[in-house]
């Protein structure tokens, strides 16, 4: 059965049409058989095979020229994935170039070369939607910069913050997602040639020239030795993803939060026919963002499976690859989704400045009690300011007052609240700290690396 990801109705919710397409059977193909071309080219260069048996294995190697009706046929058989590639590449070229098709490789070299050849191309998809998020989250930090609204701690109102530090901290954390990939990608984009155990002895004094000549002509690292049961690459990359997917579903989780109807405060954007319930008039619901949260936590689950990949026996391991087979083009595809999903919401998002006012006077402006103690502390010592204005602000919820009114009904702290004292005190654009400065520090961050967004 198809899962959610293949399915033509549902899957470009959970990953994008690009994406999926470089991990659909004809990109791997394609990748095998450049990876297979390398070879033979790299050969050929230094030797080993005859020139004119690489030319001809490089033209035969098109993707179209391959039966993959009976290709899959052989491989229900052989159970090796590669065995029926150079079974029917091989049907292709004469007899003397036939010979030299593969010559001194195993399944895991191509397997391993055309994946990471795959993570090359995926890569770049990730990067544009990782630099368009951050774009996104910048134009919103920058233009919320110094709208104020309730900070909430432990789910409950705490004191103010603006929605322009709450988007800086995003994209703080997203502009570190961008420098572990930079720092991963060299360790990761390296390809595989070892023979049957690694030591490539099918290839005598040339083998480690025709494995750097190969992977010079990929494009791709050469690895010191070879890592057929060195899986930590992969682990390291499956590990990133599930990162910045724990990311990307926090935003869309606390979206969904400033969402709900006694908030108010965010909205995904509107457009006929979206988020509607299906019996209730009256319903806006969040759509994308609960999608992003859902794939964040399947990308949660992936890194355990590829730790298990790591543990191999000996010099060839069983049962690993086919698991790789699964995670890898799943935490690709996954995250592509919920970037894209993300995106979308952050390009449209609506941002309600007055519902945000509106809750920070909830309560009375109980929100400004912190405020409040620590304009009272340098004249009567923090701790008994903490105590004082927690009697008001108790004494304010008991009854029903304002917290401004609470403050000047009691006779310790009204001798020390003169009335624009008190409007300061009271006042949440003026008790958000260093939140515009941190805001600024981030977008500089963003500046420099290009991703300052629009309006610069």
């Amino acid at each position: 059965m198809a899962t959610v990801i293949d399915s033509a109705y549902l899957g470009d919710g959970f990953g994008t049409p690009a994406m999926r397409a470089l991990f659909s059977d004809t990109a791997r193909l394609a990748a095998w058989l450049q990876a297979e071309v390398a070879l033979a080219r790299a050969q050929a260069g230094l030797g080993l095979i005859p020139a004119a048996a690489a030319d001809a294995i490089a033209r035969a190697a098109r993707p179209e020229a391959l039966d993959m009706a009976a290709m899959k046929a052989d491989y229900d058989i052989s159970g090796v994935a590669i065995v029926p590639l150079v079974k029917h590449l091989g049907a292709l070229l004469d007899a003397d170039s036939r010979r030299w098709l593969h010559y001194g490789a195993t399944t895991q070299d191509i397997v391993d070369t055309g994946c990471v050849l795959q993570m090359r191309d995926a890569l770049v998809l990730i990067d544009n939607q990782l630099d368009a998020l951050c774009r996104a989250l910048a134009l919103l930090a920058r233009q919320h910069r110094d709208t104020v609204m309730a900070g909430r701690s432990f789910q409950q109102l705490a004191v103010p913050v603006t929605f322009g530090y709450k988007a800086a901290v995003w994209l703080d954390e997203m502009l570190r997602h961008r420098d572990r990939l930079a720092a991963l990608r060299p360790r990761l984009l390296v390809g595989q040639l070892g023979g049957a155990v690694g030591t490539l002895a099918t290839m005598g004094a040339v083998a480690l020239p025709v494995r750097a000549a190969m992977m010079r002509e990929l494009g791709l690292g050469e690895a010191v030795i070879t890592w057929h049961v060195a899986r930590d690459r992969w682990a390291e990359l499956v590990q990133w993803q599930a990162l910045v997917g724990a990311t990307l579903g926090k935003i869309a989780g606390e979206i969904v939060l400033l969402m709900r109807s006694e908030v108010g405060e965010l909205r995904e954007g509107a457009m006929p026919g979206r988020g509607g319930s299906s019996t209730m008039p009256q319903k806006r619901n969040p759509v994308a963002c609960p999608q992003v949260m859902a794939l964040a936590r399947r990308l949660r689950d992936l890194p355990g499976l590829q730790l298990d990949a790591m543990m191999q026996e000996h010099e060839r391991g069983a049962g690993a690859m086919p698991m790789e087979w699964l995670v890898i083009p799943e935490g690709f595809v996954l995250l592509s989704g919920a970037l894209s999903q993300l995106g979308r919401v952050l390009d449209g998002l609506e941002v309600d400045a007055a519902r945000m006012i509106a809750n920070l006077t909830q309560g009375g402006g109980l929100i400004m009690a912190e405020s409040v103690m620590m304009g009272l502390a340098p004249v009567m010592g923090r701790g008994m300011a903490k105590t004082a204005v927690e009697q008001a602000a108790r004494a304010a919820m008991a009854k029903g007052m304002s917290l401004q009114d609470a403050l000047l009904a009691d006779p310790v702290l009204k001798p020390h609240l003169d009335a624009a004292t008190l409007e300061r005190l009271l006042d949440p654009a003026c008790y958000t700290g260093s939140a515009a400065a941190m805001v600024d520090a981030v977008l500089a961050q963003a500046a420099r690396a290009g991703l300052a967004g629009a309006g610069d």
